[in-house]
């Protein structure tokens, strides 16, 4: 289906930017041809870090649109260089699909071989002008609204496990990681969720399964946080050549079997009434669930759970009362309609996921020359030109958002609600909806209420919380110092 002006969002950098801003050239350089690409790889991963490597460019050039080289780099990516845009003004240019192509940009300024897939480009790596975008994205939408009865009673359930783990653990060592049994809880709820019932041919290795087919595709994008004496040899490892499928190829069919075992009719669905073959549908499915699902997850309840965990008792005071007050006001049921009445609830999740979204890159290639607008200035985008937003910045773009470094758990409440447009975490505006026209996020509204129902339900069994907090190669590490019952 092709994008046209009604399937997408006019980016609010052409709508609420100043009409008399000056054009200006965008600053900034690539440097050297080869040299300079390893130079910025080397100042992002090791000698400055990301969010140093964007701020000392903010400074150095006065705005918040550059250039500057993305990586990988030489070697795995053809071309890395890209304009950064790094305020909530510009950011939407990405979410406009008239301005920018979405083709093979899930993963940046390079695209892993689709070995990884079973030979097929996913629906997450096609631009919605493709026309099986719209076939694939409206069998995951069909799917999900065929699961809505499921998911509060199930996500419950895995949640009660969770909870008891905790317990356990903090029983035993006076501590409980949080992690790893969230991790657990999480893929065995997407599997269920989507395939009717638990694998029993994984045990617990689910995740460990996912993470070793998803360690060669992500690993030029992270570092292992090595000394520096080290870097040299981690950066030749994780960042200058391709891994190849074939190193995992014997992980992805146990995942890949187990979905197609499991999930008989939902791609018989698929075949019959989206035209997919099974096929197709199967190695969606489970970069669906593997990928998208339970990789947001992993993410996200981490940083939910330290966010919420580390804002402290008042907040946790706040928060169980309005949650054990709908309960009981709802005959002590929690249900769609319960969720909805928790107002500062449904902040306290926007608040988290505006401070660090789990998805924290955002990429497009202009279709055709552009001019966007920062907060100070115009410029002009090339056609074929790489647009990168790292969204952190975006979402805490001090000119939106007061005290923008500080998690305000009641920020979306009342007037604050005005602010939601703001908040990119889901490849889209919070305000907009997710169609089959658009690369927004097939699972918002399953990612808001599984956040939502995890708080819900941890206020309901606990009072309060205190939680050791650590930074991981991939996203953050919780661990539970207590858990105090609910009195």
């Amino acid at each position: 289906m092709s994008s046209s002006s009604s399937s997408s969002t006019p980016s609010d950098s052409s709508l609420s930017a100043p009409a008399n801003l000056p054009l200006k050239p965008i600053p900034g350089d690539y440097g050297l041809p080869f040299f300079g690409p390893i130079k910025d790889r080397y100042n992002y991963f090791y000698n400055q870090g990301k969010d140093d490597f964007f701020k000392t460019r903010i400074q150095k050039y006065n705005s918040t649109v550059f250039r500057t080289n993305m990586p990988p780099g030489s070697f795995i990516a053809s071309n890395p260089k890209v304009i950064a845009i790094l305020d909530a003004v510009s950011f939407p240019i990405l979410f406009d699909n008239t301005k920018v192509e979405k083709r093979n940009v899930l993963d940046g300024t390079y695209m892993p071989s689709t070995s990884f897939t079973g030979g097929y480009r996913v629906c997450a790596y096609l631009d919605p002008s493709e026309s099986n975008h719209a076939s694939l994205k409206r069998f995951f939408l069909s799917l999900l609204s065929s699961r809505h009865h499921k998911f509060i009673p199930l996500f419950q359930s895995h949640l009660s496990n969770l909870f008891l783990n905790l317990e356990a653990q903090i029983s035993k060592n006076g501590k409980a990681d949080f992690n790893t049994p969230s991790d657990d809880m999480s893929f065995k709820f997407v599997f269920s969720l989507f395939c009717g019932s638990e694998s029993t041919s994984f045990g617990s290795k689910g995740p460990n399964l996912v993470a070793a087919w998803l360690a060669p595709q992500l690993a030029p994008q992270i570092t292992l946080g090595s000394p520096k004496l080290l870097s040299f040899a981690e950066d030749f490892l994780l960042h200058t050549f391709p891994y190849p499928a074939f190193l995992v190829k014997s992980t992805y069919k146990k995942l890949y079997d187990a979905f197609h075992e499991s999930s008989s009719s939902v791609l018989e669905d698929a075949e019959k009434n989206f035209g997919i073959p099974r096929d197709e549908a199967c190695h969606n499915l489970v970069f669906l669930a593997c990928f998208n699902a339970f990789g947001g997850m992993k993410l996200l309840f981490p940083t939910l759970i330290k966010w919420v965990g580390s804002a402290g008792e008042d907040l946790h005071r706040q928060l169980r009362c309005e949650i054990r007050d709908v309960v009981k006001e709802n005959d002590g049921n929690v249900t769609f309609s319960a969720l909805d009445k928790m107002s500062l609830t449904k902040s306290v999740v926007y608040e988290a996921l505006r401070i660090e979204p789990p998805v924290p890159f955002q990429y497009g290639k202009a279709k055709e020359d552009v001019v966007i607008h920062s907060h100070d200035a115009a410029f002009e985008i090339k056609k074929g030109e790489m647009i990168f937003g790292y969204q952190p910045f975006a979402t805490k773009d001090p000119k939106i958002f007061k005290n923008p470094e500080e998690f305000v758990g009641d920020r979306f409440l009342g007037e604050g609600e005005k602010l939601l447009k703001y908040v990119y975490w889901s490849n889209g505006r919070e305000t907009d909806d997710t169609t089959v026209e658009n690369k927004q996020c097939a699972g918002k509204d399953l990612v808001l209420l599984l956040s939502r129902l995890m708080l819900v339900e941890f206020f309901l069994r606990y009072d309060t919380c205190a939680v050791d907090v650590t930074t991981i190669s991939l996203g953050t590490s919780v661990k539970f110092k207590s858990l105090s019952k609910a009195s």
